[in-house]
């Protein structure tokens, strides 16, 4: 068993924001970076509940964007959350043998443009990930988004939400995702009412990475899909992370 140690500790970005983390030493080699989307944040229940099943396997780290929970600045919808994840990468490595991306949505989509910039991580998971932001349904008004999004209500959270113009250069996921040559699982809801799965999907049949593709039958989006599945999302992560990269 292994002692649980959590800090919230602050990093700077490159164009000075102020990135919250919380890091969550339980003596392992290996660390996950969970990356939300947009209008989620490290503290919020789903995130808090996903460290805690995942912590008695690898180490983690939770982070919050520019724009989200106790970071700074203003959330540019992944145009400069780039920088964010970098640095929080930046900062794991030296400490870790291996180091893994989970990320959601939005976060889905960072987590491929990261690696596909940097070369320098080991494993990436993306879940309810984008073809190109442009390319979104985002139906937010059919009952099949706002009821899970209800039943998530955080007022600290929503409180906490900054963003900027939506209206900037954005990397699109459909762009890059052949640069990636790490092993990538692919994660989408079948009745995902904000990110339509064919978007997940177009990214892993353009990816020529080692990959593995898991649509949810009845899933929605993003750490929905955890929610409503718990055992199966947790089972299909962990098993991903820890199965043997094969050479070529």
């Amino acid at each position: 068993m292994y002692n649980i140690a959590m800090k919230e500790i602050f990093l700077n970005t490159c164009d000075n924001i102020k990135i919250a983390i919380n890091h969550h030493k339980t003596g392992h080699k290996e660390v996950i970076v969970l990356v939300h989307g947009w209008f989620m944040t490290k503290d919020s229940k789903a995130f808090r509940l996903m460290v805690k099943e995942f912590e008695n396997d690898f180490d983690v780290i939770s982070m919050d964007c520019r724009g989200h929970g106790r970071s700074s600045g203003f959330y540019t919808f992944t145009a400069k959350e780039v920088e964010d994840l970098r640095t929080v990468v930046n900062y794991a490595k030296g400490q870790y043998e291996k180091i893994y991306l989970i990320g959601f949505s939005l976060g889905g989509g960072l987590v491929l443009i990261h690696q596909a910039l940097e070369n320098n991580v080991d494993k990436i998971i993306s879940v309810s990930s984008y073809h190109s932001f442009e390319k979104i349904e985002n139906h937010m008004w059919k009952k099949e988004a706002w009821i899970p999004t209800l039943k998530k209500i955080e007022l600290k959270r929503w409180f906490s939400i900054r963003p900027s113009c939506i209206i900037r250069g954005k990397i699109k996921p459909i762009d890059i995702v052949e640069k990636i040559n790490i092993p990538t699982l692919f994660i989408a809801g079948e009745k995902d009412p904000t990110v339509y799965y064919w978007h997940t999907k177009s990214l892993y049949d353009k990816a020529v990475c080692e990959k593995k593709f898991e649509l949810f039958k009845n899933g929605k989006h993003a750490e929905d899909l955890y929610l409503e599945e718990p055992e199966r999302f947790m089972e299909l992560c962990k098993d991903f992370l820890k199965v043997p990269v094969h050479s070529h």
